[in-house]
């Protein structure tokens, strides 16, 4: 049971997080079960509110991977996949941008306006805010084969960003919600992976910190225990050790682009905890790995 005197203990911890990320640009990347689960759904919007409310700038980059392949199956479209990316032909790429922009995003933007506070939903095709081009994907083969060329359709990769709407709508006093689609230099949209919008946008805007909340504790090591912080120099050792493999590559990547882009910190946490983003910012030990310079 929580005494009052462990709740005082709590809010002094936090308070100088507070003061020192007072007016902060905080970017996090929504995605995974956190996503799913009712319960963590609102505990994410809460603490995003909490962010906002004592003068952090969070904006949020959602994903959506579960959400499209429910609605692809309704249609009886089958999904193709290539190291955990999604063929997105043009009519697959119909159903990705009515998910993710127009189902997704109003949900998390009604959520966070319902529970007190002004979010508005965007697209990266507003304001021009991310220009993409088709993905050239290089699949690996055997030793001294050379890699395949991998046609993915609609999957995009951004060739820049224009943060003007972002600004503007932080200056107002709302919170950027953004859907991972982008425009093509023919008006044509692209899918494009969250994690990678999220760094972009991060670095854009000379982001304190990029959160990216997983399914997973964050970076461990052979022995599945969290490495809490981690410099740039030792997660590129750790990949090439084969520490870090799989899946967790490109987040790492990710983090290491945006580092190297500006950004002052990165984190990879659990967002299966409750209220983790909060946990992460406000309190010493933190839920998660962070990843620095």
């Amino acid at each position: 049971m929580i005494t009052y005197p462990d709740r005082a203990r709590i809010l002094i911890e936090a308070l100088p997080y507070i003061r020192r990320f007072n007016g902060a640009t905080v970017v996090v990347k929504y995605g995974g079960h956190a996503m799913v689960d009712e319960q963590l759904k609102r505990d994410f919007a809460l603490d995003i509110i909490m962010m906002k409310y004592v003068g952090m700038n969070p904006v949020v980059i959602h994903g959506g991977g579960p959400q499209i392949g429910d609605f692809l199956k309704k249609l009886s479209i089958e999904s193709e996949f290539v190291d955990g990316m999604r063929v997105t032909d043009r009519q697959t790429m119909d159903v990705v941008e009515m998910v993710l922009v127009g189902k997704v995003n109003k949900e998390i933007v009604t959520l966070i306006n319902q529970n007190g506070g002004s979010a508005v939903g965007l697209s990266g095709k507003d304001g021009n805010l991310i220009s993409a081009r088709k993905m050239k994907y290089l699949k690996k083969r055997g030793e001294n084969q050379a890699p395949e060329i991998i046609d993915m359709g609609m999957v995009g990769e951004i060739t820049s960003v224009d943060n003007g709407i972002l600004v503007v709508l932080m200056k107002g006093k709302f919170i950027p919600v953004i859907a991972p689609v982008g425009s093509g230099s023919e008006g044509e949209t692209y899918n494009i992976n969250a994690d990678l919008v999220a760094g972009e946008i991060a670095s854009s805007l000379s982001a304190r910190k990029l959160i990216l909340l997983t399914d997973t504790e964050g970076v461990l090591d052979k022995n599945g225990t969290l490495f809490s912080t981690l410099k740039a120099e030792e997660v590129r050792d750790l990949i090439g050790n084969r520490t870090i493999k799989g899946g967790m590559i490109p987040k790492v990547n990710c983090c290491l682009s945006a580092l190297s882009k500006g950004v002052d910190k990165a984190h990879i946490i659990d967002g299966r905890i409750s209220h983790a983003i909060l946990l992460e910012i406000f309190t010493k030990i933190g839920v998660g790995t962070e990843i620095v310079c």
